[in-house]
Parts: C-alpha cells; sequence; structure tokens
C-alpha cells in the first residue's frame, strides 16, 4: 500500500485564490487587509519565514508592514511599535516572529498585540476563547492541519488521534480543534512511555515534537492519516519532517510530505486570519 500524499502546496494556492477574490471584495470597499510583522535579530530561518508571509500577503492583495530590529534593541522600542500597530485602525494583523531574544519576555510581548490583531492566536485571550469552543483565531498551523484533513475527506467524529508534541503553538490548540470535531485525542510527549504503543492505534497520527524521522514506518497503524507538522535538517542540509516518511507512506492511507505539506498551508491561514480581521473591521 502507498499512502495518498495531501499535497500542501496545490490546496495553498486554491485556498490562497479564494482569500484573494475576498481580499478583492474588501479593497472595492476601500479597505486593503494589512498585516504587520515584527523580526528581532538574524536568525536565518526567522527571516525566511517573515520574507515569505510579506511576499504571500501581496500576491493575495493584502498590504504588509515589515520591521526589523537588532538583535539588542530594547524592548521598549518593540513594545512601542506594537501599541502604535494596536492604535492603527489599517492595520488588521500583527504578529511577532518568535523566538525572540533572550532579554525579551516572549509572553508579555504577546499578550501586549491586541486580541482583536493576533492573527497568529497566541494571546491568552484568543487561548481562552479557543479552549470554549469559540476561537476569535485559530492559530496557523493547526488551522492548516484542519483544512488539510478536510480537503483529503479524512472522518474525525470518533477517530482515535495521536498528537506527538504538547507545544502552546501546535500540539495543545490542535488538540482542542479535533476534540471539538469529536474525535478522541490523545498527547504524547517526550515523558510519554511506549510512544509506539499510543502511535499504533491512532486512526490519525500529528507528529509535532521537532526531532527527525522520529516517527518510523513500524509505528503507524495501517491505513492511519500521517500529518507531519515537523520541519528538520538532516546532516547533508536536506529538509526533513518528524515522520520518516519513506517507510511511512508503505503503511498509512494518507500522509503529508516535507517539504511541500503543513508548512505552505501556515502561512495561507495566517493570510486567512488577516483578511478574517479586516472583514470583522467592515462590518
Amino acid at each position: 500500500m502507498t499512502a495518498k500524499i495531501i499535497d500542501g502546496n496545490a490546496l495553498s494556492a486554491e485556498v490562497r485564490g479564494q482569500l484573494a477574490e475576498r481580499a478583492a471584495v474588501l479593497k472595492a470597499k476601500g479597505i486593503t487587509p494589512c498585516l504587520a510583522a515584527i523580526l528581532v535579530g538574524e536568525d536565518p530561518a526567522s527571516a525566511v519565514y517573515v520574507r515569505n508571509k510579506v511576499a504571500a500577503c501581496e500576491k493575495a492583495g493584502m498590504r504588509s508592514i515589515k520591521d526589523v530590529y537588532a538583535v539588542d534593541v530594547d524592548p521598549a522600542v518593540v513594545f512601542a511599535r506594537i501599541a502604535e500597530l494596536n492604535a492603527d485602525p489599517s492595520v488588521h494583523g500583527i504578529l511577532v516572529q518568535l523566538p525572540l531574544p533572550k532579554h525579551f519576555d516572549s509572553a508579555a510581548v504577546l499578550e501586549s498585540i491586541s486580541p482583536e490583531k493576533d492573527v497568529d492566536g497566541f494571546h491568552a485571550e484568543n487561548v481562552g476563547a479557543l479552549m470554549q469552543g469559540s476561537p476569535r483565531f485559530i492559530p496557523c498551523t493547526p488551522y492548516g492541519v484542519m483544512k488539510m484533513l478536510e480537503s483529503a475527506n479524512v472522518p474525525l467524529k470518533g477517530a482515535e488521534v495521536v498528537i506527538v508534541g504538547r507545544s502552546n503553538i501546535v500540539g495543545k490548540p490542535m488538540a482542542m480543534l479535533l476534540l471539538a470535531q469529536s474525535c478522541t485525542v490523545t498527547i504524547c510527549h517526550s515523558q510519554s512511555k511506549d510512544l509506539a504503543f499510543h502511535t499504533r492505534r491512532a486512526d490519525i497520527l500529528v507528529a509535532a515534537v521537532g526531532r527527525a524521522k522520529m516517527i518510523t514506518g513500524d509505528m503507524i497503524k495501517p491505513g492511519a492519516t500521517v500529518i507531519d507538522v515537523g520541519i528538520n535538517r538532516t546532516a547533508e542540509g536536506k529538509l526533513c519532517g518528524d515522520v520518516d516518511f519513506e517507510s511511512a507512506k508503505e503503511v498509512a492511507g494518507v500522509i503529508t510530505p516535507v517539504p511541500g505539506g503543513v508548512g505552505p498551508m501556515t502561512i495561507t491561514m495566517l493570510l486567512a486570519n488577516t483578511l478574517e480581521a479586516a472583514e470583522r473591521c467592515a462590518k
């Protein structure tokens, strides 16, 4: 058996086309959806992420603002800029690229963003709304995963789901979204005993732990849906996920590749959140 591959690039292009149409409707009303991105420091991966987000905005007919600060910038400068963006009615979404330098209180920075403009969905108010089942913004990566499951017609109601990873960015919000769809959810992590015992009973397996190829084919239930959120580099410099794709695709029923899987959808759903914020302002 060779698994069906969910093409994140193709799905992303389809969704972005729909977003561009919605953005055009708003622009006809005199409103241009706008995302402001803040980057602190010179981390190469972070710089690439921000550049890709800004480029995606422009292609979708949205406006973008990018502020880049030196790694040793006084946090007060960044807080002041966030306050300006919060007060600017033409800005609909604000994101601060993580990780921040060590002299920053990352939690305080995220909490300083207006909940109505927190398009990453990281503000405590938005996290609480997600927990209660009435999210204002869904964190972008889990949002993208849900779109991918929908596109592949993966049955959710009553499904056994195992999520490997308990981060606030992916693991925890992913669990909340799947619980809302009546899945039975188990979250595994570095202290879980006998990880393979859990993964082998999953109808849907989400790997989001940041360890290259740690999920192998013999850890997967035959016919399962495998969603690989991880992005790692091998010793040769090649990108790979948390799942050993070659062995997993021979066991799984549906699988996402790395690259070209969840990654493109993460940026796409950031655009979706920004557009939704602008549409709320237009009402």
